[in-house]
């Protein structure tokens, strides 16, 4: 299987990195294990159509086109979980202590943001063709859009200035690696995902709908969906429709 990373192209300024990566997937100009770092995106985007914002040439904007085919298209949180524990055991052997994975795919350092992961999928005739594994990184900007909620970068943390370039590289090993398990033991995934998770066995408190309630989480099952105790009750949260308020 060929590497995540390889090759790794540099971009000055691209809209989205992972707009770009699907251009090159749908022109069949790209291949499994490309990827794209952009200095800058003028339209990078986060969950739930959220505009990432960020600095030109102070962060990793990261794009990795893969061909996850052993895969079925009910199985994506699994390479959620994947990608999500690759950047969070690079982010861990660089900040150390308390980084944690916020369900479903955000990287916290203490009680603020670090990284995004947004995955993005091709699906032809129910298969799973492609999957651009975007990823956004807070590392050496220390200002931040006030109505951002909670952001943090590498750099506020540790007081360093780090090469992004290098760190990318790293980066694209360690999902990698995290990559590869999953095509070997998805459950094996799915555990270190949920050891890993914010909050784990604390309360919280979720917006759904109209409704807010508090909730003990206690880990995510192998769709995707956050299983909470609300009240003694176990009670399933769908991806991506259950907003944290805590």
């Amino acid at each position: 299987m060929q590497s995540l990373g390889h090759p790794l192209t540099i971009l000055s300024s691209v809209d989205s990195t992972n707009n770009y990566a699907m251009r090159m997937a749908h022109a069949r100009m790209a291949k499994h294990g490309t990827a794209w770092l952009a200095m800058e995106q003028t339209h990078g985007k986060g969950q739930r159509g959220k505009q990432w914002i960020a600095n030109k040439g102070e962060n990793i904007y990261l794009s990795i086109l893969t061909e996850p085919h052993f895969l079925s298209p009910t199985d994506i949180f699994a390479l959620a979980a994947a990608v999500a524990l690759g950047a969070y055991g690079f982010v861990k052997k660089h900040l150390g202590q308390n980084i944690s994975i916020k369900w479903p795919n955000d990287i916290y350092w203490n009680d603020r943001k670090t990284v995004g992961i947004l995955i993005e999928n091709i699906i032809q005739s129910n298969k799973l063709l492609y999957s651009v594994l975007g990823i956004g990184i807070n590392v050496n900007q220390v200002t931040f859009d006030k109505h951002l909620r909670n952001p943090v970068s590498w750099k506020q943390v540790t007081g360093k200035t780090y090469d992004i370039v290098l760190l990318t590289k790293e980066l694209c090993s360690c999902i990698d690696s995290s990559y590869k398990q999953l095509a070997s033991d998805p459950a094996a995934v799915i555990d270190q995902y949920c050891a890993a998770m914010y909050k784990l066995h604390q309360p919280v408190t979720f917006k759904l709908e109209n409704e807010t309630f508090t909730a003990i989480v206690k880990g995510v099952n192998s769709d995707g969906r956050l299983v909470v105790d609300e009240a003694g009750e176990e009670r399933l949260l769908e991806w991506g429709t259950a907003e944290w308020i805590l």
